[in-house]
């Protein structure tokens, strides 16, 4: 029996478990003296020793959580024996810091290069929204340009560099108070305002929000970057439609002035998700994305891992890559921050896990976070940012985000991210315009059942088709691609709009 042939993969020598990689009937072989004692899913763990109640349950050679009854040789270990607990993190700070490897020269990608130098990897015209008052004004907008994937009508035909007109609208902007709720707001949507994949930008309010436009522009200093009209000034829905319309006409053709050029890969920002999570993410997918954003960093690019929820409990290994103190000591500090956010409203950290991960074999968020963490590999942690926080630093950057993959991902691009790379088990369907969204599936059953959604298929590692070094590679030639302009499964789909979701804190009055 090979590696690659086992009924079961082992991920480091002191780990007490296994995982399945199919379905284990009892009887079926685990380990040497070892055969599952009861049915074990594919993708979940089994005992390869036996634990006492109490100690701790070790995967990737890292704390997942304690026994909380005695488990033998054999047996399935989840939910049902498995829990959260206490213990110590030696956070290290730096230890592991090494200088980069960069590549020279860097890999290139055809970028769209604007007036002030930065690159685009796609060419949208954008139509924000203050407050959810506006959000059926700005549909209508958006609409009268809509292409439809599956009848082919296109009215942009003329425009052929114009990768569409959409309209990102929210739930908020009104009915909260204005103090960080209303900051975090307008520094999402300011983001996005200055978001290099957007050529122009109309920003639609009803004319009597708490996020008054007139405040978005000055706290944001947007004045001379957007059209800002608002529906109570402009006469109500039928004019406020009609002149955002005549706006778009209007630039148009300026948009579509634009071509793309050979640029560097350091021009790139890329988005490290992961949603749809199973016990396979953090063998397959996750390393593979990892292997790929440490080649995207060694040409000089920048990679953003978020989800801070999704990243406790394994923080101390992320510390100890953090170029000084300081970086690591703010990463730490957005752990306790979440320790008391989550006391205060009554909930708990190992909460995050959804039952859809769960039933995919994750059991605590402790497994979880160290799965999800290897989308960021293993170069140093240069920067932690607050959410929607512009990303300046080159390298990899943490940025404090909800582990919920819409609103994590709507902060990332608000920090300039171009491009989203997201990794999924159970089959995630997800854009996020105006970036690009590359789908990675940890395995290729899930991969053949959704191929129309799904980029990559990771599933070749757990097959032994390939290892994770190369698939990251390839991954890294995908991201290339994509950034100049290739279309993924998602935009096919149109996806992107709907799923713009700004993270709502604080009270709603």
């Amino acid at each position: 029996m090979t590696a690659m042939t086992a009924p079961v993969i082992r991920l480091h020598a002191e780990d007490g478990v296994v995982i399945a990689r199919a379905a284990l009937l009892p009887g079926a072989p685990v380990a040497e003296g070892v055969v599952a004692a009861e049915r074990i899913p594919a993708g979940h763990k089994v005992a390869v020793r036996a634990h006492a109640e109490g100690e701790p349950v070790r995967r990737y050679g890292q704390i997942i959580g304690f026994a909380t009854q005695p488990i033998a040789p054999g047996q399935h270990v989840h939910t049902q024996n498995c829990g959260m607990g206490d213990f110590s993190r030696d956070y290290a700070y730096g230890v592991d810091a090494r200088p980069t490897a960069y590549i020279d020269p860097p890999a290139s990608f055809m970028g769209i290069r604007r007036a002030d130098g930065r690159v685009a990897t796609r060419n949208y015209i954008g139509i924000l929204t203050s407050v959810n008052c506006s959000a059926h004004v700005a549909e209508l907008v958006a609409g009268a340009f809509r292409r439809n994937p599956f009848s082919g009508h296109d009215p942009l035909a003329d425009y052929p560099n114009v990768d569409g007109v959409v309209a990102l609208t929210h739930k908020t902007g009104c009915g909260m108070t204005q103090k960080e709720p209303l900051a975090l707001l307008r520094r999402t949507l300011g983001g996005y305002a200055r978001h290099v994949n957007f050529s122009h930008v109309i920003v639609l309010g009803l004319g009597c929000e708490v996020n008054q436009i007139g405040g978005l522009m000055e706290e944001q200093r947007l004045a001379g970057r957007l059209r800002a009209m608002d529906i109570q000034s402009m006469g109500g829905t039928r004019k406020t439609v009609e002149a955002g319309i005549a706006f778009v006409r209007e630039v148009l053709a300026e948009a579509n002035q634009v071509h793309r050029e050979p640029v560097p890969a350091r021009e790139l920002t890329l988005a490290l998700q992961c949603g749809g999570s199973d016990g396979y993410s953090g063998v397959s997918a996750n390393p593979a994305l990892g292997m790929a954003s440490d080649l995207l960093v060694r040409h000089g690019g920048t990679v953003i891992l978020s989800e801070t929820p999704e990243t406790y409990g394994a923080e101390h290994l992320l510390t100890r890559r953090a170029v000084s103190r300081e970086v690591g000591e703010k990463l730490v500090g957005l752990m306790k921050w979440w320790e008391d956010y989550t006391a205060r409203e009554g909930a708990e950290m190992d909460a995050n896990p959804s039952p859809g991960n769960k039933a995919g074999g994750l059991t605590t968020i402790l497994e979880k976070s160290l799965g999800a963490m290897a989308k960021a590999g293993s170069t140093n942690l240069v920067d932690v940012v607050r959410y929607a926080e512009a990303v300046t630093a080159k390298g990899f950057v943490f940025m404090d985000t909800p582990g919920y993959d819409p609103v994590a991902a709507t902060g990332q691009v608000a920090g300039g991210a171009n491009l989203v790379c997201f990794t999924t088990g159970r089959g995630s369907v997800f854009g996020c315009k105006p970036a690009p969204s590359i789908k990675l599936a940890t395995n290729a059953p899930m991969y053949r059942r959704m191929e129309d959604d799904m980029d990559v298929n990771c599933g070749t590692i757990l097959d032994g088709e390939e290892s994770v070094a190369q698939c990251g590679e390839r991954i890294f030639d995908l991201i290339l691609r994509v950034a100049s302009g290739e279309p993924t499964k998602s935009e096919r789909f149109d996806f992107g709009a709907a799923e713009f979701a700004p993270w709502q804190i604080g009270a709603t009055m």
